[in-house]
């Protein structure tokens, strides 16, 4: 007989990124992980408390997977490697972004908050005030969270079944160039998805406007 090994949070949380990457948030349960590892439910309460436990820790080592930007470069720079990395952690990952912004997930370890710190660092670093820091994270986080979801629906979505497919082709062809014709001319354009070069684009043309305000002065407001 295979001896089988010893469970551990690791191999908890192991299994269930794959089944929640596989099923989605709503299939992730206590009894179907249990299942997928081939124990009883109530083994897994010696690893983890409950699902909110499995989502923050899924979160964080996930951002435990984000390389850190140099901190003597300059600010704009450690900005823009650390939300990009951010972003690329998360996108190889899609159910952690989907978790965190429904408040299914809040990882609070240093681990997990370090992306923040680093981000606050440099825009105090650039002269934001708090108010400034605050609106520019706002604005940063839209960014990363609002790309993240787009690539999981409508035009921005990479991966399409063929029923998806030929549902948004059906929607496509209802479209009339003489009433939206600067929606018709520009479909091309949104139908030709690469994601992560365009939210570098994003990215950068954001942090073009960080370095202008921070340049106008006191406050940067």
């Amino acid at each position: 007989m295979t001896r089988r090994e010893p469970l551990n949070r690791e191999k908890v949380l192991d299994a269930a990124l794959a089944l929640a990457a596989e099923e989605g948030l709503k299939g992730l349960s206590m009894r179907k992980l249990a299942k997928t590892l081939g124990v009883e439910a109530m083994a897994l309460y010696n690893h983890v408390r409950n699902k909110t436990d499995i989502l923050d820790g899924i979160a964080e080592r996930v951002y435990r997977g984000i390389e850190r930007a140099d901190p003597a470069a300059p600010w704009p720079d450690r900005v823009r490697v650390t939300v990009l990395n951010l972003y690329r952690a998360l996108a190889r990952h899609p159910v952690v972004p989907m978790a965190l912004v429904t408040d299914e997930a809040t990882p609070n370890s240093l681990r997990a908050l370090q992306p923040i710190e680093d981000l606050v660092g440099a825009l105090y670093e650039a002269g934001f005030d708090d108010d400034g820091v605050r609106q520019t994270l706002g604005a940063l986080n839209s960014l990363v969270f609002g790309s993240l979801l787009l690539t999981t629906a409508g035009f921005a979505t990479e991966r399409r079944g063929e029923a998806e497919q030929e549902q948004m082709d059906h929607y496509l062809r209802r479209i009339d160039p003489a009433v939206l014709p600067n929606f018709s001319r520009a479909l091309p354009a949104l139908a030709a998805v690469d994601p992560e070069r365009d939210f570098a684009r994003a990215l950068d043309i954001l942090i073009d406007g960080l370095t202008s305000a921070a340049a106008s002065g006191p406050g940067t407001a």
